[in-house]
C-alpha cells in the first residue's frame, strides 16, 4: 500500500511538473512581442491562425444569439465553440484573453496520459521525460502555440487518451476502461469530427492484436464492440446511448455468450450507417488527390484543386519530416530505434502504431500529419534514455544521465520555440479596418476577398463572406479568383451573380439545381459552354435583384499570394487546360547599381531607356509607375508611358519599398486597379475605407 502511495504521489508530482514546463514553454512567444501594439487587440495579443476566428465567431454568436439559425455559416453547434462559450461564462476573463490562452493550457494536458501510459509500463521516469519532450517538439509546439486557438489543441490530446484507455483495457481487463475508451471515442468524434480515420486504425489493430496474442480473451471483443458502437455514424446522442447500454450488458458475465453477436451487430451497422465513408473520403483528400477537381453532373466542369495550394497538404523533405517530429534529424533516428526497442519490451505498445502510422502518412500527404508521431516517438527517445541511466553503476550517475541527456533532447525544440516568432493573422491596423466596416454594413451583406481572410472578416466585420478556410474548393474559389484578378466591370458583374447565386443557395431557392454558381449562371444565361458566358459578362446584360450589399476587402498583403489566387480562374472550365501563368513578379531585395537597378532573379531595370532584362531577354516597359503614401495616409501617383506596344509593366510602391513587374492583364485586374493604384471606376465602385494595410471598396450595382 506504501509502495502504491508514493508511486501515485510521484505520478501527481510527474503530471504537474511536466504541465508547467509545457506552460512555461508556450510563454515564449510572448515574451518576446510584449508590448508590441501591432499585434495587440481590446488590450490583449489577438490569435495567430486564421482557422482560430472560425470557432471565435461560432462562440461568439453562440453567447449573443445573433445569427441567422440553418443559414449563417457560424459554428455555433461546434465544440471549440461551445467548450469557449462556458470558459467565457465561467471565468472572469475577456474573450480575447480565454482563445488566445485556451491553446496553452489544453494543448498541454498531453502530459497526462503520457504518463499514466508509463505508469503501466513501470517506468515513471520515461513518462516525465517522454512528456516534457513531447509537449515542445516542433510540429506539436507550431500547432498548439499560445495564441494558436484551433482544434489542434486537443486534436492530439484526446487519441492519446484513447491509446492509454485501450492499453489499460487490454492489460488488465477492467470493465471501467470499456466505458473511458467509448466516451473517449465520442468526446474525440465531438471536438474533432475527422478522427474517424484514426479511430478505425485502432479498432484494426486491436482486432489484429486480439487475434494473434489473445484471442480467447472475451474481454477484448467486448472493446472493439464498445469501440464500434461509438463510431458508426450516427448522431452523437444516439451512440452515447448505445455506448452505455452495451457497457451495462458487458458488465453482466451472463450475457457474455451475446458478446460475438453484438460485435458482429455493432461492424454491420458501422457500415450501414456509412461509417466508412468519411474516411475514404479522407484519404482521397490527402492522398490520391488531383490537381483539377471535375463536377461529373451537369457540365462536367474543371475546377483548379485547392489541396494543390495548400502547404500542409504538400510532400515534405525528410530533414523537416524529422525535425517536426523530434526536433533534430539524430534524435529523430534514435527515437525509432528506442521505440522499436520498446515494443520488443512492450509488445503491448504495438497499439501505439497507428498514431505513428499516421504521422508518418505526412512524407506523403504532408506536414499536418507528423504531429501524430510526436507522443509515440518520445516514449521512444525517453525509454532509451532511461535504459541508458538503468546501466548506471551509481544512483546519482543515473539521475545525472537522466537529466543531461533529457536536457540534450529538449534544447534543440527549445531553440525551435525561441526562434518561432509567427505574427498574428491580422495586425492592429487591418482589424480596424473590419471594424470600419462592421459599423457600415449589415450582418446580411457580403465581403468578397480570399479565402485566407474569410474567417476574421466575418469575426470582425460580421458580414457574410463567399469563401473562407472551410468553403474554398474549386467551384466557389473560381469566381472569387476570377473577381480579383479580372477587369473591374466584368469583375463587379460576376461578384453580383454570385452573391445574390449564393443567398439563393443558402435560403434552398428550388430554381437552384447545379453543383455549382457558376454552372448555374451559365445555363440561366442560355449557355452550354461556361466560356462562353464568361466572355458575356463583357456585354450588357439584366443582373439579378440586389439583396445585399457587396464589398471588396483589398489588403496590400494579398500582393504575396497573388499568383496563386490566379490559379483558381486562369483555366478552362470546359477542359480543364491551365491557362498561361500572368507575369507577377515583386522585389523586396532590389540593389541600386547606378544606371542599373537588379530587382532578384535576373530581373534588371535599366535606368537609362527603362528597359527590363527578364533572364537572357531585354524588353521595353510599358509604363512605369511611383506610388507613395502622404503624412496623412492619401495615396499618390505617378504615371509615364513609356512604350504602348508593351505588354509589361513596372510598379514603384515607395511607401511599401517594393517593386512590382507585371504584364497588361494584371495590371488592369481589379485588386491591382483599386488597392495599388485606387484607379476605380466611380460608377462601379464606391471607396468607404481607405488605408495603406487595406481598402474597401463597395460595389454599386
Amino acid at each position: 500500500m506504501n509502495s502504491l502511495t508514493r508511486e501515485t504521489k510521484l505520478t501527481i508530482l510527474y503530471i504537474f511538473l511536466a504541465f508547467a514546463f509545457s506552460v512555461a514553454m508556450r510563454m515564449v512567444w510572448t515574451y518576446h512581442f510584449n508590448g508590441y501594439e501591432p499585434f495587440y487587440y481590446n488590450g490583449q495579443f489577438m490569435i495567430n491562425t486564421n482557422d482560430g476566428y472560425y470557432w471565435a465567431e461560432g462562440s461568439r454568436d453562440l453567447l449573443s444569439g445573433g445569427y441567422r439559425e440553418g443559414v449563417d455559416l457560424t459554428p455555433v453547434t461546434s465544440a471549440p465553440a461551445i467548450l469557449t462559450a462556458f470558459f467565457v461564462k465561467v471565468l472572469p476573463f475577456s474573450f480575447e484573453t480565454i482563445i488566445f490562452y485556451m491553446p496553452v493550457f489544453l494543448s498541454s494536458l498531453i502530459v497526462i496520459p503520457i504518463i499514466l501510459i508509463a505508469k503501466l509500463l513501470k517506468n515513471l521516469e520515461m513518462g516525465l521525460i517522454a512528456a516534457m519532450f513531447a509537449a515542445i517538439v516542433w510540429s506539436y509546439y507550431n500547432r498548439t502555440m499560445i495564441g494558436y486557438y484551433d482544434t489542434d489543441m486537443l486534436n492530439i490530446v484526446l487519441p492519446m487518451f484513447l491509446l492509454w484507455s485501450i492499453i489499460w483495457a487490454v492489460k488488465t481487463d477492467q470493465n471501467i476502461y470499456l466505458l473511458l475508451t467509448g466516451l473517449d471515442i465520442l468526446v474525440y468524434r465531438w471536438w474533432y469530427p475527422q478522427s474517424y480515420s484514426l479511430e478505425f486504425a485502432f479498432f484494426g489493430l486491436i482486432s489484429v492484436y486480439t487475434l494473434v496474442f489473445d484471442r480467447k480473451n472475451v474481454f477484448n471483443y467486448k472493446l472493439l464492440a464498445i469501440m464500434m458502437f461509438a463510431m458508426m455514424g450516427l448522431d452523437g446522442y444516439i451512440r452515447l446511448i448505445l455506448v452505455i447500454a452495451s457497457y451495462f450488458i458487458f458488465t453482466q458475465e451472463k450475457f457474455n455468450k451475446y458478446t460475438y453477436y453484438l460485435l458482429a451487430l455493432s461492424i454491420g451497422a458501422f457500415f450501414i450507417t456509412g461509417g466508412f465513408n468519411p474516411i475514404w473520403g479522407q484519404l482521397k483528400g490527402y492522398i490520391f488527390r488531383d490537381s483539377i477537381s471535375i463536377d461529373s453532373d451537369g457540365l462536367g466542369l474543371h475546377f483548379f484543386s485547392v489541396m494543390q495550394t495548400v502547404r500542409e497538404a504538400g510532400k515534405i523533405p525528410f530533414e523537416t519530416f524529422a525535425n517536426r517530429i523530434s526536433g533534430h534529424t539524430i534524435i529523430f533516428l534514435i527515437s525509432i530505434l528506442g521505440y522499436i526497442y520498446l515494443l520488443f519490451k512492450h509488445r503491448i505498445m504495438l497499439l501505439s502504431l497507428p498514431l505513428v502510422g499516421l504521422g508518418f502518412l505526412a512524407y506523403i500527404g504532408g506536414l499536418r500529419f507528423t504531429v501524430y508521431a510526436v507522443p509515440v516517438l518520445a516514449f521512444g527517445i525517453a525509454f532509451i534514455i532511461t535504459e541508458i541511466g538503468s546501466l548506471m553503476p551509481y544512483q546519482k550517475l543515473k539521475y545525472l544521465s537522466l537529466v543531461a541527456l533529457t536536457l540534450a533532447i529538449l534544447y534543440p525544440n527549445y531553440k525551435h520555440i525561441d526562434g518561432y516568432k509567427v505574427p498574428t493573422v491580422f495586425n492592429n491596423d487591418e482589424v480596424q479596418v473590419l471594424e470600419q466596416l462592421s459599423q457600415i454594413s449589415n450582418p446580411n451583406d457580403y465581403t468578397i476577398a480570399w479565402w485566407d481572410y474569410g474567417y476574421p472578416i466575418r469575426y470582425y466585420a460580421n458580414t457574410q463572406t463567399l469563401v473562407d478556410g472551410a468553403k474554398h474548393t474549386g467551384d466557389v474559389n473560381f469566381p472569387v479568383s476570377f473577381i480579383l484578378t479580372h477587369p473591374q466591370d466584368i469583375s463587379a458583374k460576376l461578384a453580383r451573380l454570385d452573391v445574390e447565386y449564393t443567398e439563393k443557395r443558402v435560403l434552398k431557392d428550388k430554381n437552384i439545381s447545379s453543383k455549382s454558381n457558376i454552372e448555374q449562371m451559365t445555363k440561366d444565361f442560355g449557355f452550354e459552354d461556361t466560356n462562353l458566358f464568361l466572355n458575356s459578362l463583357e456585354n450588357d446584360m439584366k443582373l439579378p435583384q440586389k439583396t445585399a450589399d457587396i464589398y471588396l476587402y483589398l489588403p496590400f498583403r494579398m500582393l504575396n499570394i497573388y499568383p496563386t489566387v490566379t490559379y483558381f480562374s486562369n483555366i478552362n472550365l470546359m477542359n480543364g487546360v491551365q491557362g498561361q501563368q500572368p507575369l507577377f513578379y515583386m522585389s523586396r531585395n532590389f540593389k541600386d547599381m547606378g544606371n542599373k537597378l537588379q530587382l532578384g532573379n535576373s530581373v534588371v531595370l535599366n535606368k537609362s531607356n527603362l528597359t527590363l532584362t527578364l533572364g537572357n531577354k531585354t524588353l521595353p516597359i510599358r509604363r512605369f509607375v511611383k506610388t507613395s503614401y502622404s503624412a496623412d495616409k492619401k495615396l499618390h501617383v505617378e504615371s509615364q508611358l513609356v512604350n504602348f506596344t508593351s505588354n509589361i509593366n513596372l510598379i514603384f510602391l515607395a511607401s511599401y519599398n517594393a517593386f512590382l513587374v507585371l504584364d497588361e492583364a494584371t495590371y488592369n485586374s481589379t485588386y491591382i486597379q483599386l488597392f495599388i493604384l485606387e484607379n476605380y471606376d466611380k460608377d462601379i465602385y464606391e471607396k468607404v475605407i481607405d488605408t495603406p494595410s487595406a481598402k474597401v471598396y463597395k460595389l454599386k450595382i
